[in-house]
Formats: structure tokens, sequence, C-alpha cells
């Protein structure tokens, strides 16, 4: 089992920037990917970013050139720096990890953090 604890939610005004973590504890040798998802009030849940154990990187269309996802392997510890926060990207953000980076693409892989809020709003 492997265990995720997002961190860096908050109030942002717009054009704002956060970074969130997602810290990854328990059976970690495990994981070859991780990402981050939201799901804003009244909407689907929508993936955001992933990164591979190798460092690939892939972006959701809302979110691409805004949002950098990176990782720390020795601390097991991912990261999304959020840049030119606008208020449409308020929402719970989740962080995700596994095995298949394929299962990241259709609806997610087998770990959930429990999600840290972000708010843009002046």
């Amino acid at each position: 089992q492997v265990q995720l604890v997002e961190s860096g939610g908050g109030l942002v005004q717009p054009g704002g920037s956060l970074r969130l973590s997602c810290a990854a504890s328990g059976s970690v040798f495990s994981i070859n990917a991780m990402a981050w998802y939201r799901q804003a009030p009244g909407k689907q849940r929508e993936l955001v970013a992933i990164i591979t154990n190798s460092g690939g990187t892939y972006y959701g269309d809302s979110v691409g050139g805004r949002f950098a996802i990176s990782r720390d392997n020795a601390k097991n510890t991912a990261y999304l720096q959020m840049n030119s926060l606008k208020p449409e990207d308020t929402a719970v953000y989740y962080c995700n990890a596994g095995r298949s980076v394929v299962a990241a693409f259709t609806g997610g892989m087998e770990y959930w953090g429990k999600g840290t809020l972000v708010t843009v709003s002046s």
C-alpha cells in the first residue's frame, strides 16, 4: 500500500502562484508514475499533469504552460507549481500514484490522496 498526503493548497489571488506537494510513503517502490487531478464544484475530475519515474511529463490542455510538475525521488515527493492562476483553477487537487501510466490517462492509478483545496479569488 501507498499513502499520499497533499499539502500547499489555499487562497490565492488571480495571477498568483502556489506550489502543491504530495508526499508518498509505504510501498513506494511500486510507483511508476505520479499525477495530479483536480475536481471543481459541479464538474468531473480532470487530469492536470503526470510525471513518470524517468521524468517524462504530460499536461492537460487547460493548464499547459502555466503549471509544472516535478518530482524528488529521494524524498518520494511530487510537486505541482501553479503560476498565472485563474478563478477557473479553483478546485480540490488530488495526488495520484501507481504502477500504470496508462491508467493515469484513463481515470487514475491505484492510490489517491485526500486532496487539497485551491481557491483563486480576489
